[in-house]
């Protein structure tokens, strides 16, 4: 296996509806500024992965094609990956195996949706299985705000307040992100906790918008990194788990696949304390109470104890371990390349290219994805060096 480097990145402006592109065009926007970004030609190209979430969505069968033109893939190698809300984390992953497997020296990745022209909720009810789903297909929030009402009857301690709180730390984030779709300079916990319900425990705001994007980036072999003169993200270590929803004794309450993928990725790299020696993280936060059960599968705190977190702020842009700089997927959220963003914004991190959400001095970070119900998802830990090295806190975490 060859080591593999992020060496461009492409987001597009990102709108609640994007009237100016159709989806092949949205899709083209991204990968010509991952072209910019990595300084790389179309020819320099060998392969696209390309990544759409339910093609629902679209309106179309087989998107890929539908957009080949526009995502660099005629008369190349051409694959198609969906995993739901994983899909852009997916669509990645495929293209690291691609480059590290030494099939490929450069692989143009690419992921997105235009919402704006597809019922949303809709869409996410019809692709649960019509006989083993059913009784749960209510659209995202429905089944979010059971998953949290699980939760909290496991811990008591955790309260609508403390979404408030997840809520407006990632909408302040979110003003200082440049491709964040959603930003309101007012918010507040009082507003928050004011505002109509969605599907209880969770408010408006507890939600994520629908959006119009896409983001490509650009994986390249170590033999061509060594030419090339900036900073790149090196990918150390990825994974991607899937468990099931609904066997009897399945509790949601508890994100098992996640915890598994996260000791994975961790002992590839030897992470033994994330909290102490992770410096950034992105996370799929579709809901503000999705980041309580996401600090717990991923070994920042004990079970049931990720709401001290979010009292004490560990996880702001000042805290010991920040937690969606950007301001998440609760800021911008286009379903296709959500989690493909997580991957970029921990990228332009680790590089030092993430201007006024910067992290001063992040060297690791971790970018995780999750789709499906409840059951899938992907961890990627990037690096600013080739080699991770000592794993002590690369920054002041005092």
């Amino acid at each position: 296996m060859q080591k593999v480097a992020i060496a461009g990145i492409g987001q597009t402006r990102t709108k609640l509806k994007r009237r100016d592109v159709n989806f092949p065009e949205l899709i083209g926007e991204a990968c010509q500024l991952a072209l910019h970004d990595g300084e790389m030609s179309e020819e320099d190209v060998d392969c696209t992965v390309f990544g759409s979430a339910p093609e629902f969505f679209e309106g179309v069968g087989e998107p890929e094609h539908w957009a080949a033109d526009y995502s660099l893939g005629v008369l190349r190698s051409h694959f198609r990956i969906q995993t739901g809300g994983t899909v852009g984390a997916s669509t990645t992953i495929g293209g690291y195996y691609l480059v590290a497997s030494g099939m490929f020296d450069a692989v143009l990745v690419v992921a997105g949706d235009k919402l704006s022209e597809s019922s949303v909720q809709r869409g996410l009810s019809l692709v649960y299985s019509p006989t083993m789903g059913r009784d749960f297909a209510a659209g995202a929030p429905s089944a979010v705000a059971n998953q949290t009402r699980i939760y909290m009857s496991h811990y008591p301690e955790v309260k609508e307040e403390h979404f408030a709180k997840i809520g407006t730390m990632m909408r302040k984030n979110a003003l200082n992100n440049p491709n964040a779709q959603l930003k309101l300079p007012q918010i507040s916990e009082e507003l928050m906790m004011n505002l109509a319900w969605l599907s209880t425990p969770l408010r408006l705001l507890d939600s994520c918008p629908t959006s119009d994007a896409a983001c490509a980036m650009l994986l390249v072999s170590e033999r061509l990194a060594k030419k090339m003169e900036r900073p790149l993200a090196w990918i150390q270590s990825v994974a991607t788990i899937s468990d099931g929803v609904n066997y009897p004794d399945r509790d949601w309450g508890d994100p098992i696949a996640l915890r598994e993928a996260a000791k994975r990725c961790y002992a590839q790299v030897g992470i033994t304390d994330p909290l102490e020696q992770l410096d950034v993280m992105e996370i799929y936060d579709a809901f503000s109470s999705q980041h309580l059960f996401w600090y717990d599968g991923l070994g920042l705190c004990e079970s049931g104890k990720s709401y001290e977190l979010v009292d004490d702020r560990t996880t702001s842009m000042k805290g010991k371990l920040p937690v969606n700089p950007s301001g998440g997927v609760l800021s911008n959220n286009s379903i296709g390349a959500s989690a493909m963003i997580r991957q970029a914004e921990v990228a332009l991190q680790v590089m030092g290219k993430a201007g006024d959400r910067q992290v001063p001095d992040a060297k690791i970070g971790l970018a995780h994805g999750w789709g499906g119900a409840i059951q899938f998802h992907t961890i990627m830990i990037l690096s600013s060096d080739p080699e991770i090295g000592d794993l002590r806190p690369a920054r002041n975490k005092s």
